[in-house]
């Protein structure tokens, strides 16, 4: 499976518009009428991470540079995809194909109009809590009729599998998935289905300008926590129209704007994160003079596992991995003074790596 994250919602939310700021350019069409997106719309959004600038002028001042070395992010793949309606399920508004959209990513952004706006078309929309509800319901419906599907005769011969969806029918009857109660094995078996309603899910709360400060983001978040039921976790707040004149300006502009606003992080930079969270990712560090990068692996990963995303021949070869943590790393002012103070350590490919850690492999011919 894609380790993506498909921004769905009713038409006319703000997600063409949040997908365009993501990626800082006119990427989708944007329009003010029901299904301005068709196919689905992808693109790569690098992670923000202020570790690696720190980083980089340790390393320039270590390797005695001129310059700051390259800095690399890690990235995460949105895919915008067009709006659902009521009826989806059932075909309404090219439905199924865009349900099938979903079905191809990891995580569900859904992103739900939170004001009012008299000159943008909201189709079928009626509040918050019924736009997020008509969403959930179609999902929910699309998985009922996947399961419908499975041939019986499986069913017989495989027993655990068998439960897993008589647990789920009866749940997604009822209009949830929570009350299953899958067992790790029934879960397992039923993985290969891919179904909507299990992927992991960020709520977005696109708002107005004038709710766009830390004080009312963090109220917002509270209403809408207790209004449909989630953790205040599952949110993200994000004004659209104010991302996409962020998207425009420089580094230094955006932080100057943000501040008048009264906003420490951009809603975008924090959806970024928490879909890079959702996904089961972590990054390790690699610091040197070709480069400062950041390296995606699934949180839980090895040592040996995260040498071959560097290079797959690093997996065969590995013989040991010098693993330094981010603070002793600053501290000690590089690899030198770490290895010095004896604040750098030999780790072997069993090693669990953890998020932020500095690593050079050893690796042999």
């Amino acid at each position: 499976m894609n380790l993506s994250v498909g921004i769905v919602g009713l038409p006319n939310v703000g997600k063409s518009t949040l997908f365009n700021a993501l990626l800082k350019k006119q990427a989708a069409l944007a329009a003010n009428y029901p299904f301005a997106t068709i196919e689905p719309n992808t693109g790569i959004v690098p992670v923000p991470d202020e570790r690696l600038e720190k980083l980089a002028e340790i390393t320039k001042l270590e390797e005695g540079m001129q310059s700051l070395p390259p800095i690399k992010c890690a990235t995460v793949e949105f895919v915008d995809i067009a709006g659902l309606v009521k009826g989806a399920s059932e075909g309404e508004g090219l439905g199924n194909k865009f349900l099938s959209h979903i079905r191809e990513v990891r995580v569900i952004a859904h992103v739900v109009r939170a004001f009012e706006d008299s000159n943008v078309i909201k189709e079928g929309a009626v509040d918050p809590k019924s736009d997020y509800e008509t969403i959930r319901y179609e999902l929910l419906l699309s998985d009922l009729q996947t399961l419908e599907n499975i041939n019986e005769k499986t069913l017989r011969y495989d027993k655990v599998k068998a439960s897993a969806v008589s647990k789920l029918k009866e749940a997604l009857s009822s209009g949830s998935v929570i009350g299953a109660n899958l067992t790790n094995e029934e879960y397992e078996r039923i993985r290969e289905l891919n179904l909507l309603s299990q992927k992991e899910e960020i709520i977005v709360l696109n708002v107005a300008e004038d709710d766009y400060s830390e004080q009312k983001i963090s109220e917002i978040i509270t209403q809408y926590s207790e209004i449909l039921g989630f953790d205040k976790s599952q949110f993200v707040v994000v004004s659209a129209k104010i991302e996409s004149e962020l998207a425009s300006l420089n580094t230094s502009e955006q932080k100057e704007y943000l501040q008048d606003l009264g906003v420490e992080i951009s809603g975008l930079e924090r959806l970024i994160k928490k879909a890079y969270e959702r996904l089961g990712l972590i990054s390790f560090l690699t610091a040197g003079e070709k480069e400062v990068r950041a390296w995606t692996i699934k949180n839980g990963s090895s040592a040996v596992e995260a040498a071959g995303e560097i290079h797959t021949d690093f997996m065969q070869k590995f013989i040991k991995a010098e693993v330094v943590s981010l603070q002793d790393f600053r501290e000690n002012n590089g690899w030198k003074g770490s290895r010095e103070k004896g604040r750098a350590r030999l780790e072997g490919r069993d090693y669990i790596v953890r998020n932020g850690d500095i690593i050079e492999f050893k690796i042999g011919r």
